[in-house]
């Protein structure tokens, strides 16, 4: 018994010591809404993402000792308003990293380094009606393909910079494995101290020989006490002018007790081509403006209330406030708005 006895506490030692090295974390986001859209149809949804994405996911680090670490991150998306219907996939992040004072380097898929700033420095976080992504480049194909890499991109390699003072930034490249749209070359250098916070990024898809994408942006925030405001800029370029696609939008969050009111205005422009306006390409030209207003309220730090009210002014282009699963599809110069009511829990 006394053998038993002993033999157990050696096992329980050394599993504490196996778990001081190594970590394993579950967590993830359920997100659902009552939602309104009216564009080119009306409709009623009940629909994910409001204020943030709802995802499942795994994340881990390893000690390895002299300061190196492994990590690994999976990450899928959830629909809970159908359970997840389509299937489970992983596709929001899938990576492998080996990390030490000299930074990280990050292999899988991932958020791209020019898609950070869309997110990074919207007050709506790119989720919901509120999102600055609505007036993005909503079709990725141009002339027979399309590209891969506005907001993730598979078979990537990255690295990014330790902890520098203010400093902070990646670079990446991804590998098209024969597949066009996804060979990818790009970065992101930014620097924030005290109340700013300003980035800026680039990065080139090389689709085919002469329809690269040239994408690059810049961003700022400014904490002001009571407010922290937001400001961004970006252009997209298909094969030197073929295409260009101006954005900027700017934007607050004001804090107030368990409340947080947000607020954006945004606008987006097209240059009209006709080559990218025939039959098949589907990107409509002209410009677009969208106002959006919200707020969450804190129930717990993991839980909250909360509201979304946005509208698109489209001139000759066809952007719409929402594109959740089952949102009514665009339509040229129709004007769309919506708003939504929803919970989000974070676990």
């Amino acid at each position: 018994m006394k053998k038993s006895l002993l033999a157990l506490a050696a096992l329980t030692a050394f599993a504490g010591v196996a778990s001081a090295q190594s970590s394993v974390t579950l967590f993830g986001v359920v997100d659902l809404a009552a939602t309104y859209v009216d564009g080119a149809t009306k409709k009623y949804l009940l629909a994910t993402d409001g204020n943030a994405s709802s995802r499942l996911g795994f994340r881990g680090v390893e000690d390895l000792g002299g300061g190196l670490r492994a990590g690994f991150w999976i990450e899928g998306g959830l629909t809970p308003d159908d359970g997840n219907a389509a299937g489970q996939t992983w596709q929001r992040r899938s990576t492998l990293s080996l990390m030490s004072s000299l930074g990280e380097i990050r292999m899988g898929r991932d958020y791209t380094p020019t898609f950070w700033n869309w997110t990074s420095f919207d007050p709506f976080g790119t989720n919901g009606l509120g999102a600055s992504t609505n007036l993005g480049l909503e079709v990725a194909s141009f002339n027979g393909g399309s590209y891969g890499t506005l907001v993730r991109a598979n078979n990537t390699i990255g690295y990014f910079l330790p902890a520098m003072g203010g400093l902070y930034g990646q670079a990446m490249m991804a590998a098209g494995e024969g597949s066009v749209g996804n060979k990818l070359f790009s970065g992101r250098l930014g620097y924030a101290a005290g109340p700013f916070n300003v980035a800026a990024s680039y990065g080139v898809t090389q689709f085919s020989a002469k329809d690269d994408l040239t994408n690059w942006n810049v961003a700022g925030s400014f904490n002001a006490g009571f407010a922290t405001f937001m400001g961004f800029y970006s252009s997209l370029e298909v094969d030197s002018n073929l295409f260009v696609q101006d954005n900027w939008y700017v934007g607050a969050t004001m804090p107030f007790g368990a409340f947080t009111f947000k607020a954006s205005y945004g606008s987006v422009d097209r240059d009209p081509t006709p080559l990218l306006g025939t039959t098949g390409n589907k990107v409509a030209f002209g410009d677009a403006s969208q106002i959006a207003l919200g707020f969450t309220y804190d129930l717990s730090k993991r839980t909250a209330l909360y509201g979304t009210y946005s509208t698109i002014d489209n001139n000759g282009t066809g952007f719409r406030v929402s594109g959740a699963s089952g949102a009514p599809a665009s339509k040229a110069d129709v004007d769309s708005s919506g708003y939504q009511f929803g919970v989000r829990h974070s676990f």
